[in-house]
Formats: C-alpha cells, structure tokens, sequence
C-alpha cells in the first residue's frame, strides 16, 4: 500500500459547534472549506468536520495530537476555555499526556515525547 495522504473524518452531533471547536478552541489552522465541511491542517495529516452524525464517538476511539510542549498547549487551551479531562502525567511507555474532549466527547490524546524519549527525532 502506498498511503499519498491521510485524514480523520469527525461526523459532529452539531456541525457549527465542532467546527468552531477545532477552529477556535484548538486554534487550528483551516485547510480547507467546502459545502458542508471544513478540513483543518493536523502535523502530517488533516483532521475534517463533515457533515453530522446521531451517535457521537466510542470510548475506544481516540485522536492523539503530538505538541512540542504539553503544558504550554495546556496553558494555551485554558486560555480559550479548553480544560483537561484528564490532566498531563508521564505515561509506563515514557510520553507525557493530557486528555481534552471536543464537543461530542472524542477523547484527544495531547502528547509530548521528552528529549530523551527514543521517539523523540525533532530535537527542537
């Protein structure tokens, strides 16, 4: 398989909150807009509100976002209202995380890999 590019497709309960979640909660940077959907840019991949959805996401999805500064993402977020529902520790597998919920309660993963993580490749 050779993957060109990737996305995460959101179907909201209701568009317009979501849409201004990721937007202006997260503050993240739209990609692009179309007829009833908004793609914002994600690092590497893209995250899509499209649409509308009538049962909200499981408890075993999850969206991991990686952040070059996980208290300072925490900090930024509790500026716009953004609070954790659960706060930022160091996981047994070495990454610290924090988890905060978008309006439908899809659990997103902040995460950080510390300077002395072997993951850790962007040494900035």
């Amino acid at each position: 398989m050779d993957v060109l590019s990737s996305r995460v497709l959101i179907h909201p309960r209701d568009h317009d909150v979501s849409t201004a979640f990721y937007r202006d909660a997260l503050g993240l940077a739209i990609e692009r807009e179309f007829p009833g959907g908004t793609r914002f840019f994600a690092g590497g991949g893209s995250i899509e509100v499209v649409g509308s959805g009538e049962e909200g996401p499981g408890p075993d999805v999850n969206l991991f976002l990686q952040v070059r500064d996980l208290p300072a993402t925490l900090a930024e977020l509790a500026g716009r209202g953004v609070e954790p529902v659960r706060e930022a520790r160091r996981e047994p597998w070495g990454t610290d995380e924090a988890w905060i919920a978008d309006p439908d309660g899809l659990r997103i993963v902040l995460v950080e890999v510390p300077e002395d993580h072997p993951l850790r490749r962007d040494k900035r």
